[in-house]
């Protein structure tokens, strides 16, 4: 994922935010580590990110002495990121349901997301593991713009995360999207499956997550 080039100057500034972008929020220590850049000079990195409202923090209690801080990034820092020609993109899906009415831009929704179904089922068909499966669909997912990964779930089946979305304000503007990409999700990876969104960006959380598991797992 490449950030824009408003921190092109100042490169451990830009490992900072991918790393918090990719993991959540960190404390300085563990940022420290991850980046192997001494503990004070990230702390002044997250400050000056900080004034530009690019990151905030939340106390957390540590096991012993003062609350830490865990850094998180904040909405503005959205604008660092890829967001697939976001104006042009809602401009176009409020100036279709304006001049053509809700059907037409729910037609162009639908075809948008047929085209996408038969693109995804092509690559998924090969393979006939589940666990496979969503490694494809996450690949495929990375190159959109989306940070994708899928791994085992603790409590059983497997967690599609998506860490960020390249059209999330055009999915602000237009729920449909939102939707139909869940839709989109049950329809590549097969009836016997189970997909239901755990986490959603636009509900104020940090990413999209997916509890995907076989139907059989559920119902028993």
């Amino acid at each position: 994922m490449q950030i824009s080039r408003e921190l092109s100057e100042n490169k451990t500034q830009r490992r900072i935010i991918q790393l918090l972008k990719s993991e959540g929020p960190m404390d300085a220590g563990s940022l420290s580590k991850r980046l192997e850049v001494t503990p004070m000079a990230i702390r002044q990195h997250l400050y000056a990110l900080q004034e530009e409202n690019l990151v905030t923090f939340q106390e957390r209690p540590g096991p012993v002495g003062r609350p830490g801080k865990f850094w998180e990034l904040t909405t503005d820092a959205n604008r660092l990121f890829p967001e697939a020609y976001a104006e042009l993109t809602v401009a176009l899906l409020k100036a279709t349901a304006e001049a053509l009415g809700p059907e037409a831009l729910e037609a162009v929704l639908e075809h948008r997301a047929a085209d996408q179904r038969a693109n995804y089922s092509k690559t998924l068909e090969a393979e006939t593991q589940l666990s496979g499966k969503l490694d494809l669909l996450a690949a495929i997912r990375t190159r959109e713009g989306y940070m994708a990964e899928a791994a085992p779930h603790e409590e059983g089946g497997f967690l599609l995360v998506e860490k960020h979305c390249p059209i999330c304000a055009a999915a602000a503007s237009c729920q449909g999207l939102c939707r139909l990409e869940l839709e989109l999700f049950r329809s590549v990876l097969g009836a016997e499956v189970s997909v239901e969104r755990v986490e959603h960006l636009l509900a104020g959380q940090r990413r999209c997550a997916y509890r995907v598991m076989p139907k059989a797992e559920v119902e028993g």
